[in-house]
This record gives structure tokens, C-alpha cells and sequence, in this order.
């Protein structure tokens, strides 16, 4: 039995040395030390050996088992240190590779000319007001004179959600709310925002664009603030050589109203294949505040005055940069968006 336990001392000890990883190594335990293992085997023969014996063969059982176990310990740490430096190796970083490139956005250009058209407003002391986008028909329509039977609702095809409420077709219920809340004080606002409109896609209309709208309301407001408020944004956004002219029109919430046009920016006011040889190039909706909206929102009418203006961020943005067609705006096409 001697003889039996010490060779499967050597024996162990030769799997262990040439056992690689840890599970190896666990499988080595179980094979020699297990319940069911050679060691386990020999002590329960030792009630066989003679009294004299069983001393003999105990202490050299123990001292085998020892062995192992030590083997296995030492083995053990020896492999977990090579699997970490193989492990660390797998996973080293080089440092001295250039890093990956991060390309930095940048505001989209309506936002850029929205940001520009706010900053000219506050300067001349204007507050930015905001409201809903889902509207109901008293702001949207008859704070504006434009009550259910009136027939300039046509004009603007809208997204209803119920029969009183539905996608605002202008930044005009802004204004009716602001109005409302001032309580027949003095107010200078712009009304930045999303509309909305049942028009079909193409070149130059979107069911979904960008306007600002401007109200004033104060005593003794005339045409004359509405054109010099308008000359100062047009020079801004356009630059100093651009004129305006204002032609008669009609908007249900202001009279009188006009169209405001600005001199052609290619040919200077000579007529050209952008003005349609006129000279002049339409770019948006202007007008006194009918005094029908200003005393539904409480002002006095013979005292208080108010012009208000409308603004298409989409037309500017093509009128300044020369795109021909809105969709570019909302495609969301790099080549398109990178030139800004």
C-alpha cells in the first residue's frame, strides 16, 4: 500500500505540472482527492492492514495528500498569473494611436435664422412669447375676427383634431393669449414657432414650417412704426442696400393691411429671372391690428393702437441663401445642411 500511494503521488504531481488552466487543474483534484478518487480508495483499505501498519500507512497517506494539495495551490497561482498577463496582453492599448475623430454639429440654418431675427427683435425691446401648438378654434380663429362663418377661413386648410381644436395654422394665437393676460397694458412681443397647413409638398410649401409674428400694441402706434420696424430687419437679415416698399392687401386681423416687398437682391431693383422683372421680391404680411381683435382682447381701441407682422423663416432662409426648394430644410441630406 506503501508502494500504491506513492505512486500516485508522482503521478499527481506529473498531471499537475503539465496542466495549463484552472479547470484542468480542478479536474486533477477531483480525479486524486475526490470522494471517489485513488486516496479516497486506499484509506478505506487501511481496515485490512494490521494494527501495527495502519500508523505507518495513515501518516504517509496524509502526507501524500498534503503534497498534492500543495502542488495543486501552487500550480494554481502560477496558472491565474500567465492568464492574466495573456489577458492584459489581449487587451492592451496603445496610446500612441490618434484618437477617433469626432465631427462637431452645428445649428441647423432656420434655427440660425431664427436666432438671428430674435436677437435684432430683442435689441429693439421686444420679448419672445410662446403658446401651444395644438389650438383651439377661439384663439386660432375668432380672437383674430375670423369667426366660423367667415369666409377667409379658406385661406388656410387646417389639421383639425376636433371641431374646436387643431394644429394652429399661424403664431397669431400667441398674440390673442399675450393680449389677453396684459390686461390692456402696453405690449412688444414675437411669437416664434411651428405651423401648421393642409398644403401639398413641393418646392415652395410644407405641410410643416417655421414663422415669427410681431405685435405691438401702445398708444399712438402708426404705419410709419411698422415700416421703420420692418426697414431695420430687412437691412439686418438682407444687408444695408435693401429697400421696402408696402402694396395694399387684406388679413382679416389687421387694417389696414399690406404686402411687404423687398428690392431684388440679384439685379438691385432693374428686373431680373428672381423678381419676375419687377424689381421686388414678396416676402411677407404686415398690417395694422384690426380694432376688432385689440377690443376683443380688452384694449380700447380709440386709444390703443398696434401693427403686427408675419414672417416665414423658410422664405427668408431661401431668400438669403438662395435654395430653390424648402424640402432641402427637412431632408436632412449632410451635403445640403454642411454649407451653413
Amino acid at each position: 500500500m506503501k508502494e500504491q500511494l506513492q505512486a500516485l503521488q508522482q503521478e499527481a504531481l506529473q498531471e499537475i505540472e503539465v496542466a495549463s488552466t484552472q479547470k484542468a487543474l480542478n479536474e486533477v483534484r477531483i480525479k486524486y482527492l475526490g470522494k471517489k478518487g485513488p486516496m479516497t480508495e486506499v484509506l478505506r483499505g487501511m481496515g485490512k492492514l494490521s494494527p501495527e501498519e495502519r500508523p505507518v500507512v495513515g501518516d504517509l497517506a496524509n502526507t501524500v495528500r498534503a503534497a498534492i494539495q500543495e502542488a495543486l495551490e501552487t500550480r494554481i497561482e502560477s496558472v491565474k498569473a500567465t492568464e492574466l498577463e495573456a489577458k492584459l496582453a489581449a487587451e492592451a492599448i496603445d496610446v500612441t494611436l490618434p484618437g477617433r475623430t469626432s465631427l462637431p454639429g452645428h445649428t441647423h440654418l432656420l434655427q440660425q435664422i431664427v436666432d438671428e431675427m430674435e436677437d435684432l427683435f430683442v435689441g429693439l425691446g421686444y420679448t419672445i412669447a410662446e403658446g401651444p401648438e395644438v389650438e383651439t378654434d377661439l384663439y386660432n380663429f375668432e380672437m383674430l375676427n375670423l369667426p366660423k362663418d367667415h369666409p377667409a377661413r379658406d385661406m388656410q386648410d387646417s389639421f383639425y383634431i376636433t371641431d374646436e381644436t387643431l394644429l394652429r395654422t399661424h403664431t397669431s394665437p400667441v398674440q390673442a393669449r399675450t393680449m389677453l393676460l396684459a390686461n390692456g397694458e402696453p405690449i412688444r412681443i414675437i411669437c416664434p414657432g411651428k405651423v401648421y397647413r393642409r398644403d401639398e409638398d413641393d418646392a415652395t410649401h410644407s405641410h410643416q414650417f417655421l414663422q415669427i409674428e410681431g405685435l405691438v400694441v401702445d398708444e399712438h402706434i402708426s404705419m410709419a412704426d411698422l415700416k421703420g420696424t420692418l426697414e431695420a430687419f430687412v437691412k439686418q437679415l438682407f444687408g444695408e442696400t435693401r429697400e421696402i416698399r408696402l402694396r395694399p392687401s387684406f388679413f382679416p386681423f389687421t387694417e389696414p393691411s399690406v404686402e411687404v416687398d423687398i428690392s431684388c437682391f440679384k439685379c438691385g431693383g432693374k428686373g431680373c429671372n428672381v423678381c419676375k422683372g419687377t424689381g421686388w421680391i414678396e416676402i411677407l404680411g404686415a398690417g395694422m391690428v384690426h380694432p376688432r381683435v385689440l377690443e376683443m382682447a380688452g384694449y380700447d381701441s380709440t386709444k390703443m393702437s398696434g401693427f403686427a407682422f408675419g414672417i416665414g423663416v423658410e422664405r427668408m432662409a431661401m431668400l438669403k441663401h438662395g435654395v430653390d426648394d424648402i424640402r432641402h430644410f427637412y431632408t436632412n441630406d449632410l451635403r445640403f445642411i454642411e454649407q451653413f
